[in-house]
């Protein structure tokens, strides 16, 4: 048995052509079933729906053999024991520092100032202000980013950022970008030895599918 983790939504729904391409296809919607584990077609694989922050964990400690995370999630897990084969190039993004639209993030940086940074990145922040030499308290937050400049919890964010409309509507502005974010294809390492023709046909089909994008 082969088992994909995958979290719902948009990485779910972009990564199903790409099992289509590997002849796998999801025989229930996720969106309308309670079921956590989803059949396919194919009797030797099955899908297992967790958060996506718990993808790489999945796969590293073998609760799935393969699973598709993002970057993000990926380097704030740290990737450790994952063989990363493949940037599928969907769920794309950009990881971002965002401010209130009044706030001079400019001058604020020039002054050597010490910034309150709100964000689910932890690590991604950490090593792009280090990076940059400015000084930052981080603050680990889960819910609306947004928020947090607006009620004065912090002067920044580092969120993923989409479309920007968010940040718009909430009169916020990107003032760097950090990094570009996609998703990855990561494969549990002893799976990888263990059922290797099975799993190397997925990785094969879903690089065909990739490439032909």
């Amino acid at each position: 048995m082969i088992t994909l983790a995958l979290s719902k939504g948009r990485i779910f729904d972009e990564t199903l052509p790409l099992l289509k391409a590997a002849g796998i296809e999801v025989l229930e919607d996720p969106e309308k079933s309670r079921k956590l584990i989803l059949p396919t077609n194919q009797a030797s694989v099955r899908v297992v729906l967790v958060r996506a922050s718990d993808v790489p964990t999945y796969v590293e400690y073998g609760g799935a053999d393969l699973g598709v995370t993002g970057l993000d999630t990926l380097i704030e897990h740290g990737g450790q024991g994952l063989y990363q084969p493949l940037d599928l190039n969907i769920a794309k993004c950009r990881m971002s520092v965002a401010v209130r639209a009044d706030d001079d993030y400019a001058a604020l940086v020039r002054t050597g100032a010490r910034l309150k940074v709100a964000t689910k990145y932890t690590a991604i922040a950490r090593d792009f202000f280090a990076t940059k030499g400015v000084h930052v308290d981080l603050i680990k937050l889960y819910g609306s980013m947004e928020l947090a400049p607006l009620t004065g919890l912090a002067d920044a964010i580092v969120d993923l950022v989409s479309t920007g409309n968010t940040l718009k509507a909430n009169h916020l502005v990107e003032v760097e970008r950090i990094m570009d974010i996609s998703s990855r294809l990561v494969v549990n390492q002893a799976a990888l030895k263990l059922k290797q023709a099975p799993i190397r046909a997925i990785i094969d089909a879903f690089a065909g599918a990739v490439k032909k994008d």
